[in-house]
């Protein structure tokens, strides 16, 4: 089978994001926890890798993703697509813009678009500027993100910060010609000597319009949205999403939900799930000044079998609201305490595995990263959406399904939806 599309993903829910998104429109998808140089290539038309690669040292960042890339080339990929948040969850230094200009050198390339919209999930842009709902992204819960707050709403400015190039736009009025208006767009700008462009989008029409005007540029960076238009335009006739998804419906029968985001609609969703289930707060407190991480996570597995048979699956959660975020940051450093709260997830997973627990809801990108890692899973079969960009998935390698949320996606009732709407 031909590999069509292969996305190199900034982090783990941003890889079920767009593997979820191909699936849905036509594409057979595998997503991969990481590859090494002699593993074989999925029978699949798209091929997912998932990276830790969002924050990490930039430097990290380009070696995780130029080792991905050099997989794909390998196994004959047509084209390459670089996917991060929809909300260009960055830094004024990366590790978008280097990112993607280190795989703009290796493929030879000398243009390339970012594509961040996602209108379904109110991710749009237009003029060059990113909107989240009906407000802009520096008006937005961004602003108060732990890790990259988010303060320009123009991708231009926050694309050229990190980058070698000059960036243009390619706005709404000549997306709405149709795709042959875009490419003269593109090719303008490139006679202009610039390096990117920035799509405007604020439905799925538009997003349509992308695929069909991009689906032979080699290199394409930008959030899930893209994937929509690019899956239909490459897609067979014949292909059948729903028998693709049924790959990855959820097994087993005990469930647990973990949050550790602390994003606006997440703080939301566990606030509505606390008058449906019994739920349990990580006391990050304690957990700094504990020298047995093992005995700490024991008291949590201790509630979890209390409440496993409850009626709702139990809730163990760190996210806290910008306030306690923020003390919790000055008390005790961002890396220290991040990395403490995602050692306690990663030793929890591996104790609730070994008690039964076969299904993990998951809420936040750096929970679900040390989840997924923490209990050896290989890859993903991409199952049934619960939320536009969040489906359930199934490890190919053991009987482990997960939902790997970003933080601001899914509705209120999210945690109670991927129980209720996928019974046992």
């Amino acid at each position: 089978m031909v590999m069509k599309i292969g996305v190199i993903a900034d982090d783990f829910t941003g890889a079920t994001d767009i593997a979820s998104f191909l699936v849905l429109n036509g594409l057979k998808t595998v997503q991969l926890c990481g590859v090494t140089p002699d593993l074989p290539a999925p029978d699949a038309e798209a091929v997912v890798i998932s990276h830790k690669s969002r924050s990490c040292p930039v430097e990290d960042a380009i070696a995780e993703t130029q080792a991905s890339l050099k997989w794909l080339l390998a196994h004959d990929c047509r084209q390459i697509y670089f996917k991060y948040c929809s909300t260009f969850d960055s830094s004024k230094k990366g590790n978008i813009g280097p990112v993607a200009d280190a795989l703009m050198e290796t493929l030879g390339e000398k243009f390339t678009i970012f594509s961040p919209a996602l209108p379904v999930n109110g991710r749009t842009v237009y003029k060059g500027y990113l909107f989240v709902g009906d407000v802009l992204l520096e008006e937005s819960g961004m602003r108060n993100h732990p890790i990259t707050p988010m303060t320009d709403s123009s991708l231009v400015r926050l694309v050229e910060m990190q980058s070698k190039g000059k960036c243009g736009v390619v706005d709404l009025d000549t997306i709405r010609k149709g795709a042959a208006a875009v490419k003269a767009k593109i090719e303008d700008l490139k006679a202009q000597g610039y390096s990117y462009a920035v799509m405007d989008a604020v439905d799925e029409s538009d997003l349509i319009v992308q695929g069909e005007a991009l689906a032979d540029m080699r290199l394409v960076t930008g959030g899930s949205g893209l994937a929509i238009g690019l899956a239909r335009k490459v897609c067979e006739p014949d292909s059948d999403s729903t028998k693709a998804q049924s790959l990855g419906y959820p097994q087993g029968k005990q469930a647990v939900v973990f949050s550790g985001s602390c994003s606006v609609m997440t703080n939301k969703q566990v606030a509505f799930y606390k008058e449906q289930a019994a739920v349990k707060c990580v006391d990050v407190d304690k957990l700094m000044a504990s020298t047995d991480l093992k005995g700490f996570v024991a008291d949590y597995v201790k509630f979890y079998q209390e409440h496993a048979q409850d009626a709702n699956a139990p809730l163990i959660y760190a996210t806290a609201n910008p306030d306690d975020l923020s003390r919790i940051q000055q008390q005790y450093g961002v890396d220290k305490s991040s990395h403490a709260v995602e050692d306690f997830f990663a030793e929890l997973s591996s104790q609730l595995y070994a008690a039964g627990v076969r299904r993990f809801i998951i809420a936040g990108g750096e929970t679900s990263s040390i989840v997924t890692k923490s209990l050896n899973v290989a890859g993903f079969y991409i199952g049934p959406a619960i939320a536009p960009g969040v489906p359930w998935v199934r490890s190919v390698n053991n009987d482990i399904s997960l939902t790997l949320k970003s933080g601001n996606f899914g509705k209120e009732d999210f945690f109670l939806k991927a129980q209720k709407d996928f019974p046992v």
